[in-house]
C-alpha cells in the first residue's frame, strides 16, 4: 500500500485536499469517484518528496522564512484557530515555494492523525531538534499557543541580532572587495603601460617599483594560474573545515582572533543561553536541553563544553561545574547559572544573561563600525600612496638627470 496526496472537488464544487492509502492511482481514482469527487491532481508521496528535494536546490528555506512561519503560526493558534486550519491558512500566505509545499504536507499529515512534532521531525533538514523539541513540549503541556509565541519571539530576536551583525559587515567588506578589484585592474591594465617607460630606460629602480612591476607581470601573465590556485584553496579550505579536526581547529582560531574573537564568544554565549532558556521554559529537561543546544551553538569548542556539562549533570553534578574551569566561559556566566540552579530560577537567569550579552554584542558591533571605516580609509590611502610613489619617484629621478 502506498500513500497518495489528492486534490479534488466535491459534489458542491468545493476544493478538497488530503491523503489516502491505496495500491495504485487507478484504485485511488475509483475510490474518489465513488465518493462523488472530481479529481484535480493525484500524486504518490514519494514522487512529491523527490520534487521537493529537487526544488530545494533551487529555492532554499532561509531563517527569515521560518521566523515568519513561526510568528504566523503562533498568532493563528493564539486566536484559537484549529491546528490544521491554521497550517492551511499559512500555506496561502507563504511566499517560499518549498516551505509552502512542506507546510501543506504537514497539514495533511496532522489531519491524518499525526502529531505536529512528529510531522516536523520527518523533515530534519528544515526543522532542527531544537525547534521540534520546543513544539513537542508545548503539545505535552497543552500550552502550544504560549510555547509558539515564546519560540517566535526568541527566533525573531536571534534573527534580528544575526541580521544586524551581517548588515554591519557589509560596508567594510564592500570597500575591501572594491579596493582589491580596482587594484587588480590597475595592475593588469594600467601599471604595465606606466612601468614600461621605466624598464626601457634601463635605470636602477627602487625596491617598491621592482615589487610593483613583478606583481603586475604575475597578474598579467599568470592570472589563470592564480584563479586555479584560489578556487583550489577555497575548496580545500571548505573540505578541511568540514572534517572533525579541521572544524575544531578553525573554531579555536576564530575565538582567538583579535577583536572579532571576543565578539564571536559573545555570539556563541547568546546562542547557548537563548536556546537553553527557550527549551527550559518549554518544559524540556536540563540534560536533554544541553544535548540539543550542543548541536545548535555552532562552535566545536563550545559544543564539547556543553556535552561535558550534560554528562556532569547526568552524574548529579552542578550545571556550572565544567563552565567554571573553562577560559571560553566568563566567570559571571558560570556563577549566575549556579545561582539560578540553586534557586530554581535557571530560566530567569539565562534570560538575563542573554539580554546582557545581546547588548554587549550590539555595542561591540557599533564600535567596530566606527573603528573599521577610518581603518579602511587609512589602508586604502597607504596602498594608493605606495603605488603612486613606486611609479612617480623613478620618473622624477629619471627626469632630473636630463
Amino acid at each position: 500500500m502506498a500513500i497518495f496526496k489528492y486534490k479534488a472537488l466535491d459534489a458542491n464544487k468545493r476544493r478538497i485536499e488530503g491523503l489516502i492509502k491505496g495500491v495504485n492511482e487507478s484504485e485511488i481514482a475509483n475510490i474518489l469517484r465513488d465518493k462523488g469527487m472530481s479529481i484535480i491532481s493525484l500524486r504518490k508521496k514519494s514522487e512529491e518528496k523527490k520534487m521537493i528535494d529537487f526544488l530545494t536546490i533551487l529555492n532554499r528555506i532561509k531563517p527569515k522564512d521560518l521566523v515568519v512561519f513561526s510568528r504566523q503560526f503562533a498568532v493563528m493558534i493564539s486566536a484559537n484557530v484549529a491546528l490544521v486550519q491554521s497550517l492551511r491558512v499559512i500555506v496561502n500566505q507563504t511566499e517560499n515555494l518549498i516551505l509552502k509545499m512542506v507546510i501543506s504536507e504537514i497539514a495533511d499529515e496532522v489531519d491524518g492523525g499525526l502529531r505536529l512534532s512528529e510531522a516536523l521531525a520527518k523533515r530534519p533538514k528544515i526543522f532542527s531538534d531544537f525547534y521540534i523539541n520546543v513544539i513537542k513540549s508545548g503539545e505535552t503541556s497543552g500550552k502550544l499557543d504560549e510555547i509558539l509565541n515564546y519560540l517566535a519571539d526568541e527566533m525573531e530576536k536571534d534573527y534580528d541580532l544575526t541580521a544586524k551583525i551581517k548588515g554591519a559587515m557589509i560596508y567594510p567588506l564592500f570597500i575591501v572587495f572594491g579596493l582589491v578589484a580596482v587594484g587588480i585592474v590597475m595592475m593588469i591594465f594600467v601599471v604595465p603601460k606606466l612601468t614600461s617607460i621605466l624598464t626601457e630606460a634601463g635605470t636602477e629602480l627602487p625596491l617598491a617599483t621592482k615589487i610593483l612591476i613583478t606583481t603586475s607581470n604575475i597578474l598579467s601573465n599568470y592570472w589563470w594560474l592564480l584563479v586555479i590556485i584560489l578556487i583550489a584553496g577555497i575548496f580545500g579550505f571548505r573540505f578541511y573545515t568540514k572534517t572533525p579536526v579541521g572544524k575544531r581547529q578553525f573554531d579555536f582560531l576564530m575565538l582567538r582572533l583579535p577583536i572579532f574573537g571576543k565578539l564571536l564568544q559573545r555570539i556563541y554565549l547568546v546562542r547557548f543561553t537563548r536556546s537553553m532558556n527557550t527549551l527550559i521554559v518549554g518544559g524540556v529537561t536540563i540534560t536533554k536541553s544541553l544535548r540539543i543546544v550542543a548541536e545548535v551553538v555552532g562552535n566545536e569548542i563550545y559544543k564539547d563544553l556543553i556535552i561535558k556539562t550534560s554528562e556532569e549533570v547526568e552524574d548529579g553534578n552542578s550545571i556550572s561545574s565544567v563552565f567554571v574551569d573553562s577560559d571560553e566561559i566568563p566567570k559571571m556566566v558560570s556563577q549566575m547559572m549556579s545561582i539560578g540552579e540553586k534557586t530554581g530560577k535557571l530560566d530567569v537567569i539565562l534570560a538575563k544573561i542573554t539580554d546582557f550579552y545581546t547588548r554587549e554584542i550590539k555595542n561591540v558591533v557599533a564600535n567596530l563600525m566606527t573603528l573599521i571605516e577610518p581603518i579602511v580609509m587609512v589602508v586604502m590611502g597607504i596602498a594608493v600612496g605606495i603605488m603612486v610613489a613606486a611609479i612617480i619617484l623613478p620618473m622624477y629621478d629619471m627626469a632630473s638627470k636630463f
